[in-house]
């Protein structure tokens, strides 16, 4: 059920109710002139992963997939579960990745109660931790909303400005307009 009653010995008892939290924006309505990248029935804007027929997920069956088209200043919307793996430590619970141009890696991995450092969910792998942890329990839908501005480089090929990314999870800001300092 969604309560516990435990009772305190002097004939008084303590309810304690379930908590369901949910990303304020699972489910989003796309903007209009998005692009959507996969609605649960193929996958033709990909390279790589399938549609599971049980589930009509994307699976990446634990290999990279990447999006054909290719996107270099965008706002990007992603859902999604991250497996129950109660067993297993670091890395091993559902260790993902979600890449911004192929480079820059905002990390994808069960870290529901963990300190949230750069290599945990939110984190910008080896670059920024997130302001706050903000991963859900295992099994439970997540947001991702990106903002991302690619690195700038002059007509001599320099780079005159770093890429940045502004990043929500769960709908909390936990990256705000922060600089890659590598390209």
């Amino acid at each position: 059920g969604s309560e516990l009653k435990l009772a305190t010995g002097d004939g008084k008892s303590i309810t304690f109710k379930k908590t369901l939290r949910e990303s304020p924006t699972l489910g989003a309505k796309q903007p209009e002139g998005a692009i959507v990248l996969f609605d649960g029935t193929d996958t033709s804007h990909w390279t790589g992963g399938r549609v599971d027929e049980k589930t009509k997920l994307l699976n990446t069956d634990g290999k990279d997939i990447n999006t054909k088209q290719k996107f270099n200043n965008y706002s990007v919307h992603l859902e999604f579960m991250l497996p129950y793996r109660p067993d297993a430590r670091g890395q091993g619970r559902g260790n993902s990745g979600f890449y911004q141009v192929l480079m820059y890696e905002v990390q994808v991995l069960d870290s529901f109660g963990l300190d949230g450092k750069d290599n945990e969910c939110g984190g910008l792998y080896r670059i920024a931790e997130p302001k706050v942890n903000m991963c859900l329990p295992p099994m439970v839908w997540q947001t991702y909303d990106i903002e991302f501005t690619p690195a700038a480089f002059g007509d001599d090929g320099k780079k005159t400005k770093n890429a940045r990314a502004t990043v929500y999870h769960n709908g909390v800001k936990i990256h705000d307009d922060i600089e890659f300092p590598k390209e």
